[in-house]
């Protein structure tokens, strides 16, 4: 399975929910090989499916030694909000702080006030049930990556100085134009999916 192109910045498919997932078939289990790829060429620590033009509920991820992919994820439960720290010893450090960055916002990277612990639930490609606790940068990458899946980018979270540093910094850099091709729109499947039935939403 080839790498599949990253959609960017000012691509619709990023700003639309995405749809839950219905059948497990070959074409998910195909798509979650691809993001894997994708994310691992890309130097990724986690990757939606809108990522790369595909408008369903899945992501993948690899951070603090886990690695899988979450079919119609759910957070159930959050922990205290605020800045992620690198270092739980030190969270109140400026300089200790976690600055996300994103596969589809080139260029910026900031603090964001994330849960500092939570409960995913979802599904394996493999159909099995999955309930997962993290806390810290995992705890993060899953924020973002369910983020994602509801059309919302990081940079959205910004405020004050962070948000005015980051849009000086898109505005200095030339925005690729969206792929077309193979990886484009929902145009990594052969055929249309399925109508989803209803399923776990954020």
């Amino acid at each position: 399975m080839a790498v599949l192109p990253l959609r960017k910045l000012g691509d619709p498919v990023l700003r639309t929910p995405a749809a839950p997932v219905g059948a497990l078939d070959a074409r998910i289990s195909e798509l979650v090989t691809a993001m894997y790829e994708t994310m691992d060429a890309a130097g990724g620590i986690g990757l939606a499916a809108p990522q790369i033009g595909v408008g369903l509920r899945i992501f993948t991820y690899d951070a603090m030694g886990s690695r899988g992919a979450v079919i119609n994820p759910e957070l159930v439960s959050v922990g205290p909000i605020g800045p992620t720290p690198r270092d739980a010893d030190h969270p109140a450090e400026e300089e200790n702080l976690l600055r996300e960055g994103c596969l589809s916002v080139g260029g910026v990277y900031s603090p964001v006030d994330r849960a500092q612990r939570v409960v995913l639930t979802g599904t394996a490609p493999d159909g099995a049930a999955l309930r997962i606790a993290a806390e810290g940068l995992l705890a993060a990458c899953f924020q973002h990556e369910t983020d994602h899946l509801d059309g919302r980018l990081f940079i959205d979270r910004l405020t004050g100085e962070d948000r005015r540093r980051a849009m000086r910094t898109l505005r200095e850099t030339a925005a690729p134009s969206p792929p077309t091709g193979v990886g484009a729109g929902s145009s990594f499947f052969a055929a249309p999916p399925a109508a989803p039935h209803s399923g776990p939403r954020r």
